[in-house]
């Protein structure tokens, strides 16, 4: 039995292949990026949903495999997105993104080591 383990999960998750094709996306991914009339995303490019400086650097991310995180804030809603590979076995296989809602107060907790 196949699990999702993101499916119910308050995570926006996009699962690339390393040609940009959408694979899947999780039930808040779904909310978050599908316009009103757009049904779905799934088998489109995701460079086609992004305006540039954004799709080249995805792009280039697709070419050249590597993790890209970083915050974002758009109508007071403030987001970490967590871009990285992902392998079938060792094999590069494509990006999937993580975002994140991020609360206003955000508590760090320092670990020292024993």
């Amino acid at each position: 039995m196949k699990r999702d383990y993101f499916e119910g999960a308050d995570v926006a998750v996009t699962v690339c292949a390393k040609d940009g094709t959408i694979l899947d996306m999780n039930g808040k991914s779904r909310k978050t990026f599908l316009k009103p009339g757009r049904e779905e995303l799934i088998g489109h490019n995701v460079l086609d949903c992004h305006p540039e400086p954004a799709r080249s650097m995805l792009a280039d991310m697709l070419e050249n495999p590597r993790t890209n995180v970083y915050t974002v804030e758009k109508e007071g809603v403030k987001k970490l997105i967590f871009q990285c590979p992902w392998y079938d076995g060792d094999k590069y296989a494509g990006f999937m993104e993580l975002s994140i809602v991020l609360p206003e107060v955000l508590p760090n907790k320092v670990r020292l080591p024993k």
